[in-house]
């Protein structure tokens, strides 16, 4: 930082207009004029680096003018950000978090009257040197931890730090609601929800092993690492971006069913928005920050932004609660850190079905929960995945009602972990996450529901109630899926343990990329297998290369095809097909008859083209 200290007869300054980092919180701190007599002007301009060790940087800073402000006995003092002062600025982020901090620590001197500046205003001023051998300093301020590049992502929120200290208590509710400590539980029946409290008491994210799915996503040609990008962002080939497009379809139709509203927001956000600003400190998450200009932004690391600003410009009265706004965010952001990254369970661009549901009050909150636990229980069995529940509450709001813990409880069907908090570190009362557990007993977030009590509040999204008054509802936040990327990971582990035991893996018939395949005994079915083709409404191919029988049906298993249909001499003369499934069953069925078995396997899931050419003979390598 550099700093210049004018002891000056007067000093006046008023602001003319905005450059283009200009926040109006700055007025509001700082007002858009200011005049004083007899004082010390201190002009600042912060510089890249300060910020690797901003708390010697001020504590320097202060020194400095408070020694110099005893040695000409004033007691007034004005700050004035002064860019002009250093070619090697710091972003507007911290040069503004450097000036709160050192008009912070000056106001706490009861001696000294602080007059503050704006920063990102075009002012003039007007300034009355004294000219005695004091009146003029300038000084070099350097942080005393030297600036390191960083691959982690920006300083951590406050909700970060919470989570590090956090101290909780640790019960298990069964679905009649018989409350058990975690040491008095026997897990013999719930080997996986031991596995989840000893992941979630560790503390660490990180693993030694690469998790299994890896592998598959990549010899099955669905998902691969982006080298040309940063780490945790991925390519998707055909057969992955089907699945990814299926499951999205799924989870949105049935968020729809349920009554959201889908919209669509931005995916990056001024730094400096006074409301903005204030929730990036109280949600758990690392974010990516770009600079455009002069100012900067970040990538949305969930919907929640948007649509707050969305309700809080909606006219809404107590007729619309609940009221539900549902975005399917593509393209949400989260700097994890680098040895949390594992394939498609972290990563720092993924997909996210992010539903917010405004309600009148507690009451209306709590049911509205229990409905979307409902909608989450129903999308994890759509995609045929086993999961644990855990339960996170501040402790005063369980006490309060008991009643409310055993029906989410009895909801759920199935034993929870319960973390019971002494305090509120959050913007949430009450969370539910359906956690999967994977090869490597790892567990990952899927499902969540929260009651959130604090964003309409900081967002001003208010509604009007039956008399007339605008009141703030509460906000519940939902994804009854999870990331769409982590849906993909959760299905491909879980095949991964079934092949341990032996077991054939398999696609969800609905999800499979190519859910039949038609081999031909021979070049001259030719002909009839085109036929078949043209009557097959599912996604089905055609081995039309120039190989064995033997290596074509091998193809098929290691693609998890849910059908392989042979045809030759004897299949055409019966008119029906050699059907082959992925439970070892082969017999002999006509078209009609297997199109009859597959449609049940299709009701309400959706249903897209098959992305690629029908004959295989046509279809490119993606992974060599």
């Amino acid at each position: 930082m550099r700093i210049l200290l004018i002891h000056a007869d007067r000093f006046s300054f008023r602001v003319t207009g905005e450059t283009s980092v200009a926040m109006p919180s700055e007025l509001q701190k700082a007002g858009s004029e200011g005049e004083v007599a007899e004082c010390l002007v201190v002009f600042v301009a912060a510089e890249k680096g300060d910020e690797a060790d901003i708390e010697s940087v001020v504590n320097q800073v202060i020194g400095e003018i408070l020694s110099l402000a005893g040695q000409i006995g004033i007691d007034h003092l004005v700050v004035y950000p002064y860019a002009h002062l250093s070619s090697t600025l710091s972003s507007p982020r911290v040069a503004v978090r450097l000036l709160d901090e050192i008009c912070r620590q000056l106001q706490s001197h009861d001696d000294y009257k602080i007059l503050r500046a704006p920063f990102g205003y075009y002012k003039a001023f007007e300034i009355a040197c004294k000219g005695h051998p004091l009146s003029e300093l300038a000084k070099t301020i350097t942080p005393d931890r030297p600036a390191k590049a960083s691959t982690e992502g920006g300083a951590e929120s406050e909700a970060l730090k919470a989570e590090k200290s956090l101290e909780s208590e640790w019960i298990i509710i069964t679905p009649d609601g018989e409350q058990v400590s975690v040491e008095d539980f026997s897990f013999a029946t719930r080997p996986n929800l031991e596995r989840l409290y000893r992941y979630e008491k560790s503390g660490t994210r990180t693993s030694d092993q690469a998790p299994p799915h890896i592998e598959l996503m990549r010899r099955m040609e669905l998902v691969d690492y982006e080298p040309g990008a940063d780490p945790g962002n991925f390519r998707w080939y055909p057969k992955g971006q089907l699945i990814k497009r299926l499951a999205e379809t799924y989870v949105s139709g049935l968020v729809i069913d349920h009554g959201g509203m889908q919209v669509e927001t931005p995916i990056m956000y001024d730094y400096q928005h006074p409301k903005l600003n204030l929730y990036l400190q109280r949600f758990p998450a690392r974010q990516y920050v770009l600079l455009s200009g002069q100012k900067e932004y970040f990538l949305r690391f969930a919907a929640c932004f948007g649509q707050y600003l969305i309700q809080h410009d909606m006219q809404i009265s107590y007729h619309h609660l609940p009221c539900k706004l549902y975005e399917l965010t593509h393209y949400a952001f989260r700097r994890e850190q680098s040895g949390e990254l594992a394939g498609l369970k972290r990563l720092r661009t993924f997909t996210m079905p992010d539903l917010h549901t405004l309600v009148k009050d507690v009451e209306q909150a709590k049911e509205e929960f229990l409905h979307q636990t409902d909608l989450a229980i129903q999308c994890m069995e759509g995609f045929g995945l086993d999961f644990e529940v855990a339960i996170r509450f501040v402790r005063d709001f369980a006490d309060q009602d008991r009643s409310f813990v055993e029906k989410l409880a009895s909801r759920c069907g199935r034993p929870a972990l319960v973390e019971l908090w002494d305090e509120r570190f959050f913007y949430f009362v009450a969370k539910l996450e359906f956690n999967f557990i994977d090869a490597l007993d790892k567990a990952a977030c899927l499902s969540t529901v929260q009651i959130d009590v604090e964003n309409t509040e900081r967002f001003d999204i208010t509604y009007v109630d039956k008399n007339g008054e605008k009141k703030h509802p509460l906000l519940l936040h939902a994804s009854i899926s999870g990331s769409i990327d982590r849906i993909l990971y959760a299905i491909l582990e879980t095949q991964a343990m079934r092949m341990t035991k032996g077991q054939k893996p398999v696609f969800p018939f609905w999800l499979a990329p190519i859910q039949l395949r038609l081999i031909p005994v021979s070049e001259k079915f030719d002909g009839p297998c085109k036929q078949v083709l043209e009557k097959v409404p599912y996604r089905i191919d055609y081995d039309d290369r120039d190989i064995t029988m033997g290596r074509k049906i091998r193809d098929a298993e290691r693609e998890w095809i849910p059908y392989i249909l042979v045809l030759g001499a004897k299949e055409v003369a019966e008119q029906c097909l050699n059907v082959r499934t992925r439970d070892g069953a082969q017999r002999k069925m006509a078209l009609p008859e297997l199109l009859a078995e597959i449609e049940p396997q299709m009701k309400e899931k959706p249903f897209l083209r098959l992305p690629l050419p029908r004959c295989l003979s046509q279809r490119a390598i993606f992974v060599g």
